[in-house]
């Protein structure tokens, strides 16, 4: 039976031959993932199954990184009952604070997770490591209990939509404003429950980066998972971070998607989403003239080195408008280190932001610049949701690291040509 990349990594991990869309499968995991806000909640869902112990003390990660450091007593004691159940089940993959990361950007790095693979997090953004041609997707906190007791996990068998990537994008695009087109054009429910397959001459002008990005956001137009195609640049990455072998799965030549969307990356413009949804779109040329109180450049979309180079070509030698507080946040420590070697942090201070330790806490509204009420802020976040910041009466308008370094110089949204040398 012909099938995509996604169905061959599950039916692999159930042993088969082959799976169809639709089914219903138990299947093997190789991460369970979870963090300081699901954690808690599995793990009390775990002591309900009286397991003897942990599937495999070394395929769970458990990364402290949305209230980390603690904001309040309640985040305090979160991770305080998750550091209690990693210390007494001698979980190898614990990252606390100085070690810790935002997870989506810390498990790469960490070569956790690879090629081939089939991954759950108990958080929506797992899907994140598409990008490195596993099938990762996110699950609830109780799937993530029952998972960490047995090492395996019930899945419906996605159906799929392959997207064709085309041509080089121009200068200032960036996977963000890429994944924010295609969700502009397919809507938030455009791909519910189904595999976003990526392939096209267009991936050999993507970097990791921007496939992490992409992949990242699958979950926000709906979809079980994202996935790319395995290439050198998955090959390389995998060389630099993993000490095991790639597993490659390739689609086959007829296997079913439910449709084909090809996109000419060369046409793309830079792209903002508008309040209140990831979908509510328009290129950098539409914007007009929207005022900011606050720019985060950081998360696990866009908090990579890569991300902070390319803010800091913008910023370095100018000043951020008085009236825009910016926030800088290193996805990671490693990053956070690469950046101040580069001299990227001091070009951040002098440009006036506040440049923070690695953490998820503005993203979901909840530390390090929340939003008043009718405040403004342009993101390089993955959500726009009402209230998501903040204040319920505030709006998170969604952009790339270039078009938001760009907009905290002029203190509205500005495209990242007008601020170019």
């Amino acid at each position: 039976m012909p099938m995509t990349m996604s169905q061959k990594i599950i039916a692999a991990h159930c042993g088969r031959n082959s799976v169809s869309a639709g089914e219903i499968v138990m299947a093997e995991v190789d991460l369970v993932l979870g963090n300081d806000i699901t954690s808690p909640v599995a793990i009390k869902e775990y002591a309900k199954i009286n397991s003897p112990g942990v599937f495999d003390r070394r395929k769970i990660a458990l990364v402290m990184d949305h209230f980390t450091p603690n904001k309040d007593i309640k985040a305090a004691e979160q991770c305080k009952f998750i550091r209690t159940f990693a210390r007494a089940n001698d979980i190898e993959h614990f990252y606390d604070v100085g070690e810790m990361g935002i997870e989506h950007a810390l498990l790469p790095e960490k070569g956790l997770v690879g090629s081939g693979e089939l991954i759950i997090g108990a958080d929506s953004h797992t899907c994140t490591y598409g990008a490195l041609a596993a099938f990762s997707t996110g699950v609830g906190s109780t799937d993530m209990a029952y998972a960490m007791a047995s090492g395996k996990a019930w899945f419906k068998v996605p159906s799929a939509i392959r997207f064709v990537l085309k041509n080089k994008p121009g200068i200032w695009v960036s996977g963000k404003d890429i994944i924010l087109h295609i969700i502009g054009s397919i809507g938030v429910n455009g791909a519910l429950y189904k595999s976003m397959e990526f392939t096209g001459d267009g991936l050999a002008h993507l970097s990791m980066e921007d496939r992490l990005c992409m992949a990242n956001m699958a979950i926000e137009a709906g979809a079980k998972n994202g996935i790319f195609e395995f290439d050198e640049k998955t090959a390389e990455f995998e060389r630099a971070h993993r000490q095991k072998p790639s597993v490659v799965y390739k689609a086959d030549d007829d296997a079913e998607y439910e449709r084909t969307l090809e996109y000419d990356l060369s046409q793309i413009r830079p792209t903002v989403a508008f309040p209140h949804l990831p979908d509510n779109t328009r290129t950098i040329d539409e914007v007009g003239e929207v005022k900011l109180d606050q720019v985060v450049i950081g998360s696990c979309t866009n908090g990579r080195f890569e991300d902070l180079q390319t803010a800091a070509a913008i910023l370095e030698g100018r000043r951020v408008h008085p009236d825009c507080r910016t926030l800088i946040i290193p996805a990671t420590q490693k990053i956070y280190l690469q950046a101040m070697r580069a001299g990227l942090l001091e070009i951040f201070v002098n440009a006036g932001c506040a440049v923070s330790t690695p953490t998820c806490g503005p993203c979901l509204g909840g530390h390090m610049g929340i939003l008043a009420k009718g405040e403004r802020a342009l993101a390089t976040t993955n959500r726009n949701f009402v209230g998501r910041m903040g204040h319920p009466e505030s709006e998170v308008y969604l952009a790339s690291p270039a078009a938001a370094a760009a907009s905290a110089l002029a203190g509205k949204i500005a495209s990242p040509e007008s601020m170019a040398d």
